[in-house]
């Protein structure tokens, strides 16, 4: 029963921790990419690089995405061999969560280059939608 107990909380964690952390991300990307592409009044200097940017970071995020899907099958593996929380899932865990913390520092990476090319007051409108998509108020 124990071992039961465990699997079901180890696979419900892993689920909802990818759900809500994909589907947030995807929100948040598409928030950013309307700011940048219609709000911001980029010159076309600007978008070229803002494009590059994009595109390096796309297949990056990819990169990242399949591993952690792969990931994701180790972890079921040790899972379905253990049968419960044990070294090898503790294992597959761990490493689950650092190619999510990866997938997390080079979204901020790549959101720190964008900056980058934005002018002082461009810079402070992306702020504001980078703040409000990572601390968005509670209703």
């Amino acid at each position: 029963m124990v071992a039961l107990v465990a699997f079901a909380a180890a696979l419900g964690g892993v689920y909802a921790g990818q759900t809500i952390f994909a589907s947030r991300q995807q929100s948040n990307e598409t928030e950013l990419h309307a700011l940048l592409h219609r709000e911001l009044d980029l010159n076309a200097e600007q978008a070229e690089k803002i494009h590059t940017i994009e595109r390096r970071f796309a297949m990056r995020r990819k990169a990242l995405e399949l591993e952690m899907h792969a990931a994701n099958a180790r972890l079921a593996e040790a899972i379905e061999a253990e049968h419960g929380y044990g070294p090898k899932v503790t294992a597959a865990i761990d490493r689950t969560h650092h190619v999510m913390g990866e997938l997390q520092k080079e979204t901020l990476e790549h959101l720190f280059a964008m900056r980058a090319v934005l002018t002082p007051e461009q810079a402070a409108k992306f702020d504001k939608t980078v703040a409000k998509a990572l601390a968005p108020q509670v209703r």
